[in-house]
């Protein structure tokens, strides 16, 4: 197929406007929450690795939901518990943890058990704690 010069350049034009909506649409980026200056970096721990005072604190208080942020010298321990639960099976993602200009921003959900998943009828209540390096001077924003 022999096309004029007219066409080729038509065709070129037409692909390239193509391939040019394909990379705009294909590098959207997701929204950026209002006033973030960036992503904090955090450890999950466990009980093993909590100091025993903040143990003591969330021994009191995991039966209901909560929200405690404890601070031991140059490390913040963030713990955050969604209370009892019907069953096992229950774990909690941390969404996001960023900093703005005046708070730490952490948001989490709850995640229930699958439906296939077999798990326990035994009443249980999840939490989860994270440890972050000390940010003198900001409030922690729960979401």
């Amino acid at each position: 197929m022999n096309l004029s010069g007219k066409c080729k350049k038509k065709l070129i034009v037409t692909i390239l406007a193509a391939v040019l909506s394909l990379v705009v649409l294909g590098c959207r980026s997701e929204e950026v929450p209002e006033g973030k200056i960036n992503d904090l970096d955090f450890t999950v721990v466990g009980e093993d690795q909590q100091p025993d005072s903040l143990k003591e604190i969330i021994a009191e208080k995991y039966a209901d939901p909560f929200q405690i942020s404890y601070t031991l010298g140059e490390e913040l321990y963030i713990a955050i518990g969604y209370g009892e639960q019907p069953s096992g099976g229950y774990s909690i993602s941390v969404n996001a943890f960023y900093e703005t200009d005046e708070t730490l921003v952490i948001d989490t959900t709850l995640i229930g058990p699958g439906k296939a998943e077999n798990v326990t009828n035994t009443p249980t209540k999840p939490y989860i704690v994270i440890k972050t390096e000390n940010i003198a001077d900001k409030m922690i924003e729960f979401k």
